[in-house]
This record gives C-alpha cells, structure tokens and sequence, in this order.
C-alpha cells in the first residue's frame, strides 16, 4: 500500500497476523497445558543436592538392628558373610544356631534375626572393606547394605546392621550390648546405587508436551 507524505511517498508493507478462531481457544489452552506439565515434570526429576544432615548414630535397639551373633568367631569377612546369610533367612524375631569352622564344639553359632522388618534383604556379598573405629564412612550410599560390628571376642553379642539406606559418615558404639569394646567392623554388599526416580513416565510426558506445542503451532499458522 502506498501513503502519500507531502510530496514523497512511503511505502508500508502488510503484516499477516495468526488470530486463534475462538472454537480453537480449548484446545490451544489444552496443548500449551500439557507442554509446561511435561517440562516441570522433566525438571522435578533433576537431582538436587540435599541439606547436610548430622551424622547419624546407629544404636543396638534401633530400626537398622538386623539382629546379633555370638560369639562371632572366626570374625573375618569370608566366616562372616555365612553368619549374615544365615540370619536373614530366619524369620523375624526368630533364632538359629549355624555351623561353622573351627571343628566342635566351638564351631556353633547363636544367631538371632530382630524383629525389624526390612521387606526383601538381598544376599550379602564380601565387599573387603573393614576397620575398628567407630566413625564409618558409607560413601555416597547406594555401595553397602550390611554391616557387622563385633564386640571383644566371645564375651559380647555382635551386631549386624542395614545400612542401605544411610550414606556419609555414621557412628556405632564404643561399647557393645554387654559393655565389652568394639573389637572392629566389616561392611557387606550389595550395593544398589542410588538413581533419580524416574523412569518412562517423563519421557512420555515430555513427549506428549513437545507434540501438543507443535498442535499449537500448526493451529496458530491456519
């Protein structure tokens, strides 16, 4: 279209403008709902550093008792893993007395399963790692599901613990349930890892949401 300006001329061009028909708003509303649905969800699922949180103390009458051993011995991590073994297969609040080296009659093993209850405890595996303080650095979490603390030779009961929910550093008594001292630890697998919570349904959410903007896309060129 030409405009005449004293005695020149300008020249303004058309713009074409998308208006939604007002049938369409629904719709268009729907999509574009749909679309920042799937992006929020997809963001939620983004792993957050959580807040530091004191370290925590695992106590012999806590929810973490997986149940306890005597007298132990041999305590090293290949005898262990047996002991361990043998108690979550026992119901809990059960007992059970497993058979192990050196020859009779010191090879008896008094084992008893807490009356904690955990769901399914996975079979234990040899992990290597082991010491004798009382402060336990679990890692990021995800790495250890068991671990065994025995308290001075045959003269105490030993603990066995879950530890799979619990990362960082954790504390177990000085002391064990008869007041004897702690003769050192060993930590069991398998390790889980510990992975966003996700899955399909954000894939399928963030689908959906990037085809309903490309319905709102195609409808505002009509």
């Amino acid at each position: 279209m030409l405009r005449a300006f004293g005695t020149g001329f300008a020249v303004i061009g058309f713009m074409k403008i998308n208006i939604v028909p007002p049938k369409k708003f629904p719709l268009v509303a729907l999509a574009f709902c749909a679309g920042m649905l799937a992006f929020a969800q997809n963001a939620s699922a983004t792993r957050q550093p959580l807040p530091s949180t004191p370290t925590p103390t695992l106590a012999f009458n806590d929810t973490h008792v997986v149940g306890t051993i005597t007298p132990a011995s041999p305590a090293d991590a290949g005898d262990v893993v047996n002991y361990v073994n043998f108690m979550i297969g026992l119901a809990p609040g059960g007992s059970g007395d497993f058979l192990a080296p050196p020859p009779p009659p010191n090879n008896i093993q008094h084992i008893t399963r807490s009356s904690n209850l955990f769901g399914s405890l996975p079979t234990a595996t040899v992990t290597g790692v082991s010491g004798g303080g009382t402060t336990i650095d679990l890692g990021a979490g995800g790495v250890f599901t068991y671990l065994f603390a025995k308290y001075d030779g045959q003269n105490d009961r030993s603990l066995v613990w879950n530890v799979a929910d619990l990362s960082g550093m954790i504390t177990i008594p000085a002391d064990g349930p008869l007041g004897h001292g702690l003769s050192g630890w060993i930590l069991f697998g398998p390790g889980g890892g510990q992975g966003v919570p996700d899955g399909g349904a954000t894939v399928i959410l963030l689908g959906a949401g990037l085809g309903a903007l490309g319905m709102v896309r195609r409808y505002l060129k009509i």
